[in-house]
């Protein structure tokens, strides 16, 4: 059999008359009636094992095809298809904890595979860094026989041990039993004469003695140690059954079938064993009471999976009528968005309506029908639309099938043909599996989300003047120690310097990179030595002396040149729509090709003296045409521009600001050392000098939003500020803005920074860590998706891009680039694969993931990010509500609640834009927003996600009432967009 078979049970009596009544016989209707409820398509030759996951989220098959394909066990849509094996796949088994599932195959190997369970309007799309291979293990089966059926494999009840089918032990065949974290098979079964084809363990752990004599921990769990049983058999078709506690067989019993034994099964009791025989027998062997041992309760196997993270949580007691309301309110939203997006893939969505962008609405584009060249009345469009209204009324499917089914095709001879229609696998093109990759380009036009990632990032453009690998960076701790002195063995300068001080005297010393030494004050004795201009570095400042941080300074170049860091760029895409108009000017047609360049001197000086330079001259153009031209005194490091001003670094750590008509908008700042970096957003200028000083100033409004910060404590000054050497820094790789001002860094380290105003320090976005110890890293969730930066227009005729779009994808790419050109990640993954199994890291998986999800909710809320907020903040809700987290659920939708009930401030309406926006990224403001949405809106999206768990709904029902969810109101189709 190539395909899968899903089978549903019939009430008595609902098969239809024909199915209870047999003719010719008098025997009694049967009780049961089984259906075929769906057929899974997705192996090319026979299917060899299935199994669900022990949750019921997945169904995995596997097959003669070398495949692996797992299935969803909600909606029966093939999630992923693996090819990991290179021969016929014979087994699989799944891990009681939920966390792993292995396979067996004929190339001689078992893979584990490590899963997390989907949800249950989860797609294809969604699970592409799933169901990843954990391991790969061949030493058991490298001269195993290629001449059996099936190589069933069995998981025990604890978890502990994996048993393999037709391993070998030299020359004879046995059962390896493989551990659990280790993944080693040093534990061999050996008893059958011939191959071993299956293998099972029973569902039950079993104790020596009876359960009421059995001592108990402090935790409630037995202290004695429990075993289990296994029953093993193959082609010489005998029957042996195994505990653990005893290194011989309990029972071995010979030709017990005529042909081999193709599969074992136990009773859920774990009493009685099922034997199938190819020859087309069944046997059952009863166990006695006692007989294997006495059984302990599921209980006790499920104190056993704690330690792996196992532990299956019940449904739950429903509390009222509200709570059944409110549970149909939520499933009736994920049905919904299950089919919004199998529709978008089968191409059944027909709207034209552009998807809103960044949550503005866009205007609805109604395709007007038109007679004799006269536009139809809005009367005939609301006809069309009850029309359309009573078509989308129909079958979806119905039209596309029918035109699948009468394609006509032309013979040879000319005459027409229907070509027939295989219903099972149609080669028609349109195919009903889903095509990531080319429905998302294909779907845009019917209105559909796309779930391909956009290049939408509110940062300024990427900085062209840092060297390959960063600017390089160097940390100076406080104990610094005197310099190895040539000729001073016997330490005279030392003594001096410690003289000196205790005289009251401050010595004046150098810190160099290889320690302190004397300042010497005397001159050179040919005196200045003229420094060759093609090395000329900045000026050095003597700031840079007693700095703990030093950042490379550039050279000083004959040409400097820079354009407006405003337009689009690598990377920064901005989608704008047709409407999207200034004046009825476009937005392309108000940015110009502005260009500012800076030529410093090259020859030598007209006076003769070395200090004596011509000034560096700075030109604007456009398209060519020059602009406006000025001179400054010293040579020009950096260049930066925007469409409102335009900015220039000097070697003697000045600044210079003009406007884009090149009149001089502040006096020269003057910083304690040379700029390294200088970036430009909008009307926001960002400076950091060679001493870390990071400057950022609203140039229009001429103001700062808080005084200058170090990049130290992003630097790791905190672990080397007490060294007594220098300490090379992770590199600066980008230092950029955003249309608020807030400063964003990331480092070759694979670190992501930004700075808070409001609590003057430096927070940490993206690391390393969440890279490796979350399940959330790198998710494709279709809401990632759909953040996109809209353009809109105010009243006043501004043109406002949306605020942080993409900010917190781009620093976890950056994150992911970096951790895999130097190798980081390879370790962290080490060490966190060998953490999983230890006892005390049961939930660190979730832990991580949850603190993942955490941070970036704060850093959303932080940076202002509005969709990607509403998103992770949903993204949060859902693992909650899976985890069953009842003070964090409990404290979440108080937070949420906010002051949606309370009056609003007196001056919040005189407030500026910026302030209120500050007020509404704070938990417990009682304002009636929250990080730009109303607090409303998102309560009542998390209450229908958290509605269908039952265990939470003591919690999420008082919030239903409250927000009037489970009335019979017509608003209830704003559920949640993920």
């Amino acid at each position: 059999m190539q395909q899968p078979l899903v089978r549903k049970k019939n009430r008595p009596g609902s098969a239809g008359k024909n199915a209870d009544e047999r003719v010719g016989t008098n025997e009694a209707p049967p009780v049961e009636n089984w259906r075929i409820f769906r057929r899974l398509i997705g192996h090319d030759n026979d299917v060899q094992d299935l199994g669900w996951s022990y949750d019921s989220s997945i169904l995995v098959s596997v097959g003669l095809d070398s495949k692996v394909v797992v299935w969803s066990g909600h909606t029966f849509e093939k999630l992923k298809t693996i090819s990991a094996h290179q021969s016929h796949v014979k087994g699989l088994t799944f891990d009681p904890a939920n966390k792993y599932f292995a396979t067996a195959s004929d190339d001689r190997t078992v893979k584990i595979f490590r899963f997390t369970p989907p949800g249950p309007n989860s797609s294809a799309h969604d699970q592409t860094n799933n169901f990843m291979l954990e391991k790969t293990i061949s030493a058991p089966f490298v001269a195993s026989p290629l001449t059996t059926y099936f190589r069933r494999c069995s998981w025990s009840p604890d978890g502990n041990h994996i048993a393999s089918a037709n391993a070998v032990n030299g020359p004879v065949s046995s059962v390896a039993i493989i551990n659990r974290g280790s993944w080693d098979g040093d534990i061999h079964l050996i008893g059958h004469e011939g191959p071993v084809e299956v293998c099972a363990f029973s569902p039950r752990l079993f104790s020596k003695h009876p359960i009421q004599s059995l001592p108990r921990g402090a935790n409630g769990q037995l202290s004695s140690n429990l075993v289990t049983v296994i029953a093993c058999a193959g082609q010489d078709k005998a029957l042996s059954v195994w505990i653990t506690s005893n290194p011989r067989p309990l029972l071995i019993t010979q030709e017990l079938a005529v042909k081999s034994i193709s599969d074992l099964a136990w009773s859920p009791d774990g009493k009685n064993l099922f034997v199938t025989s190819l020859d087309g027998s069944i046997t059952a062997v009863v166990f006695e009471e006692g007989e294997l041992g006495h059984g302990v309760s599921m209980e006790e196997n499920e104190k056993a999976l704690a330690k792996f993270g196992g532990g299956r949580r019940g449904a739950g007691i429903v509390e009222g009528p509200e709570g059944l309301l409110l549970e149909d309110r939520s499933r009736e939203g994920e049905i919904r968005g299950v089919e919004g997006r199998m529709g978008a893939l089968m191409g059944d969505i027909t709207g034209t309506t552009a998807p809103p962008t960044n949550g503005d609405v866009q205007p609805t584009r109604t395709n007007h029908s038109t007679s004799n060249g006269i536009t139809s009345t809005r009367n005939d469009q609301m006809g069309i639309r009850d029309e359309q209204k009573q078509q989308d009324a129909r079958d979806p499917h119905a039209e596309k099938l029918e035109r699948l089914k009468q394609r006509v095709t032309i013979t040879k001879d000319g005459k027409k043909r229907i070509a027939p229609l295989l219903v099972s696998s149609s080669a028609t093109g349109e195919s009903s599996l889903p095509r990531t990759q080319l429905m998302a380009s294909m779907s845009n036009g019917a209105g559909a989300t796309n779930d391909g990632p956009k290049t939408i990032l509110d940062l300024s453009k990427p900085f062209d003047g840092l060297p390959k690998g960063g600017l390089a960076a160097l940390l100076l701790g406080n104990k610094r120690k005197l310099a190895p002195i040539e000729g001073d063995d016997e330490g005279h300068v030392q003594k001096k310097i410690a003289l000196a001080s205790q005289n009251g005297a401050t010595p004046i010393l150098l810190n160099t990179p290889d320690g302190l030494i004397p300042a010497n004050n005397k001159a050179s004795d040919s005196g200045q030595i003229p420094t060759p201009e093609f090395i000329r570095p900045a000026v050095v400042n003597p700031s840079l002396i007693t700095s703990q941080v030093r950042l490379a300074v550039p050279k000083v170049r004959a040409h400097v040149i820079s354009g407006m860091s405003d337009k689009t760029d690598q990377g920064t895409q901005t989608q704008t729509s047709a409407e999207a108009r200034v004046n009825g000017i476009s937005i392309s047609a108000i940015q110009t090709d502005a260009v500012l360049e800076a030529r410093n001197p090259t020859g030598p000086s007209p006076t003769g003296r070395q200090e004596d330079h011509e000034p560096a001259r700075l030109a604007v153009t456009r398209r060519g045409q020059p602009i406006w031209q000025d001179f400054l005194p010293k040579s020009v490091l950096l260049l930066t521009g925007s469409s409102e001003f335009w900015a220039a670094a000097c070697e003697d750590g000045t600044l210079y600001t003009w406007t884009p008509a090149g009149r001089r908008m502040i006096n020269a700042m003057v910083l304690e050392s040379q700029p390294v970096i200088i970036e430009s957003k909008d009307s926001w200028l960002l400076c950091i000098t060679a001493v870390g000083m990071c400057y950022v100033w609203d140039v229009k409004n001429l103001s700062a939003p808080h005084p200058p910060v170090s990049l130290a404590p992003v630097l790791d000054i905190a672990t080397h500020s007490l060294q007594a050497h220098t300490t090379k820094a992770p590199a600066v790789t980008s230092a950029r803005l955003n249309s608020e001002g807030r400063i964003v860094v990331t480092l070759t380290n694979g670190d992501g920074y930004a700075y808070s105003p409001s609590m003057f320090a430096w927070q940490r976005l993206s690391e390393v860590w969440w890279a490796v110890g979350s399940q959330y890293w790198n998710t494709a969730d279709s809401s990632v998706g759909n953040l996109s930066s809209s353009v809109k227009i105010s009243e006043r005729n501004q043109v406002t891009a949306n605020v942080s779009a993409g900010v917190i994808p781009y620093l976890e790419r950056q994150t992911t680039n970096e951790t895999l050109v130097r190798g980081r990640a390879y370790f962290l993954q080490r060490l966190v694969k060998q953490l999983l199994p230890r006892e005390g890291f049961e939930g660190f998986e979730s832990s991580v993931s949850i603190a993942h999800l955490e941070n970036r909710v704060a850093a959303a809320m932080m940076l202002g990010a509005r969709e990607e907020f509403k998103m992770y903040l949903y993204m949060y809700a859902k693992r909650l509500g899976a985890e069953g987290l009842k003070s964090k659920v409990e404290e979440l939708l108080g937070g949420l609640l906010g002051g949606i009930y309370e009056e609003p401030f007196a001056d919040e309406e005189s407030s500026t834009d910026r302030v209120l926006a500050t007020e509404e990224r704070n938990w417990k403001n009682p304002t009636s927003k929250l990080c730009g949405w109303p607090r409303k809106e998102l309560l009542k999206g998390v209450v229908l996600i958290l509605g269908k768990h039952r265990d939470l709904q003591r919690i999420t029902v008082p919030y239903s009432k409250i927000l009037k969810i489970t009335e019979n109101d017509t608003d209830h189709d704003h559920t949640m967009g993920t």
